[in-house]
């Protein structure tokens, strides 16, 4: 078509002369009538062709009177633009997929493969959520709905790193609503990995809210976030110091939570403060399975509470409490505590500084305790009297299954006694007791 053709079409477009045809858009309340001629559109599109042929068209003085509710005015007027002009051109107000869906309807395959183009490459051209509503009612755009529910993880991910934990639950709500088999996205939306990120108190107390009402996530892991440094101080209206901090916020989530079931706050300088909000929180959470605590110098205090806490609570089965400098006597803490627990299976005490005395302790727990499946005392300066205490506890013990004792300076005396203890035990199938001076 050349270029003077196309101007006389273009001011038909705008001064429809000699028109024939009645296009009726959209619906109610937004309706439009747009007056064409039924040679261009048929010359342009099969789908008119066919359309206002007189086997199907209906006449009404003079006119044929046409029909499309399903495609909104906006889209309708680029589409007669391009009929009429050859050109297209979209000004951002108008869904670029809405305008694919009815390009594709009415046979202009043109528009359809540079709308599916700009579709298939660029993020921002979708507009979300409308748009991914709208291609999941479709079963014959497949790859378009691969990449829109690519492009939709993309906004989630995006969301969780900025702080905007409610827009991410609600674009998994949709995701989910729209792709309930989608094993990718169940996961996605239980699991939530934040570990590096950034955040404020803001956004922390967004999360916190977000535990307190959220049906669906059951794991997070908030390691490395720089937690303990998140703290302001103010005066309440009695003149009283307050503090309020990142891991409290998240606590008192934790007490009124009923769906997570693994929480890692590990390598976050949470101090003893931080074990102790954390330590009552267990004592009322009635849900979570696990914990990892690691490398967060909760101290002897710190230690001491959560051994309390373990007395108490009857759901925790796996806590990691690496590198926290808990000391012997919060090793003997701990020991009584798993006296009186029968949920835990694992327990993690590696570099604490237990020494032989908190080892000789744990030992004497073993004796007792009926439930712990793998327990790890790595680079606690336990000594031969430690290895020789623990070495005791395995000839009694029946469930414990995997015992790490690397780098122990346990030496050839409680290394011959774990020898023969190993002669007696019958459960143990893990011992590691590398870097131990045999």
């Amino acid at each position: 078509m050349n270029n003077e053709p196309i101007q006389n079409f273009s001011n038909l477009l705008k001064n429809p002369k000699d028109f024939d045809v009645k296009i009726k858009v959209g619906e109610e309340p937004n309706i439009k009538e747009f007056k064409a001629h039924s040679t261009i559109l048929s010359t342009k599109s099969d789908y008119f062709k066919a359309a206002l042929s007189s086997r199907w068209a209906r006449s009404e003085d003079g006119f044929i009177i046409f029909n499309k509710p399903n495609i909104s005015p906006a889209v309708f007027e680029m589409l007669m633009n391009y009929i009429y002009t050859g050109t297209f051109s979209n000004n951002n107000e108008v869904s670029l997929l809405d305008i694919f869906i009815a390009a594709d309807e009415l046979g202009l395959f043109e528009i359809c493969e540079q709308v599916e183009q700009c579709l298939l490459e660029t993020e921002s051209a979708w507009k979300f959520p409308k748009d991914f509503n709208t291609i999941c009612k479709y079963d014959t755009f497949t790859i378009l709905h691969e990449i829109s529910l690519k492009f939709k993880r993309n906004k989630v991910q995006g969301y969780l790193k900025q702080g905007q934990f409610f827009k991410a639950l609600e674009f998994y709500d949709e995701i989910l609503k729209n792709s309930p088999h989608s094993a990718e996205d169940q996961e996605g939306a239980s699991n939530w990995d934040l570990t590096h990120c950034r955040y404020g108190l803001k956004e922390i107390s967004e999360l916190s809210k977000v535990l307190c009402k959220n049906t669906t996530l059951t794991s997070l892991n908030l390691s490395n976030i720089e937690l303990g440094s998140l703290s302001v101080n103010f005066t309440t209206s009695f003149f009283m110091q307050s503090e309020v901090n990142g891991i409290k916020i998240l606590a008192n989530a934790l007490s009124k939570n009923s769906t997570l079931t693994s929480f890692n706050v590990g390598y976050n300088q949470l101090g003893f403060k931080g074990g102790k909000v954390l330590a009552g929180a267990l004592c009322k959470n009635s849900t979570l399975t696990s914990l990892d605590l690691q490398n967060n110098f909760l101290g002897s205090e710190g230690g001491k509470a959560l051994a309390n806490a373990l007395c108490k609570n009857s759901t925790l089965k796996d806590l990691n409490l690496s590198s926290n400098e808990l000391g012997s006597e919060e090793g003997k803490a701990l020991a009584n505590a798993l006296c009186k627990n029968s949920t835990l299976k694992d327990l993690n005490l590696s570099s604490n500084e237990l020494e032989s005395e908190g080892g000789e302790a744990l030992a004497d727990a073993l004796c007792k305790n009926f439930t712990l499946t793998s327990l790890n005392l790595g680079s606690n300066n336990l000594g031969s009297k430690g290895g020789k205490a623990l070495a005791d506890a395995l000839c009694k013990n029946s469930t414990l299954v995997s015992l790490n004792l690397y780098n122990n300076y346990l030496r050839s005396e409680g290394g011959k006694a774990l020898a023969d203890a190993l002669c007696k035990n019958s459960t143990l199938t893990s011992l590691n007791l590398n870097d131990n001076y045999l």
